[in-house]
């Protein structure tokens, strides 16, 4: 059984940082392509970042956002910068099961955590 679970969510300001994390269990995110996706209110979930043994990031999040992860405490990080309004959503982390090529398509990917949301105030 794996599981994900995001913390980190919160309310900032515009230009202001949050760091999400995606703790892992059942599954070490060394040997899985581990994404973030965000949910905003009446839009589809859309792609932000993702990270295996390279990272592939959104257009609309690049020079902004890093996904890293730390092998030790099997987590996966997401560090937004400069936010913006546009950035509010549900963030979810995913995992793929079986597979190294870095994929923006949510159907791609097994496994999901419970989201935690972002609100960035204007």
């Amino acid at each position: 059984q794996v599981q994900l679970v995001e913390s980190g969510g919160g309310l900032v300001q515009t230009g202001g940082s949050l760091r999400l994390s995606c703790a892992a269990s059942g599954r070490t995110v060394s040997s899985s392509v581990m994404g973030w996706f965000r949910q905003a209110p009446g839009k589809e979930r859309e792609f932000v970042a993702c990270i295996s043994w390279s990272t592939y990031y959104a257009d609309s999040v690049k020079g902004r956002f890093t996904i890293s992860r730390d092998n030790v405490k099997n987590t996966v990080y997401l560090q937004m910068n400069s936010l913006i309004p546009e950035d509010t959503a549900v963030y979810y982390c995913a995992a793929r099961r079986g597979a190294t090529q870095l994929t923006s398509t949510p159907a791609r990917y097994d496994y999901w955590g419970q989201g935690t949301q972002v609100t960035v105030s204007s």
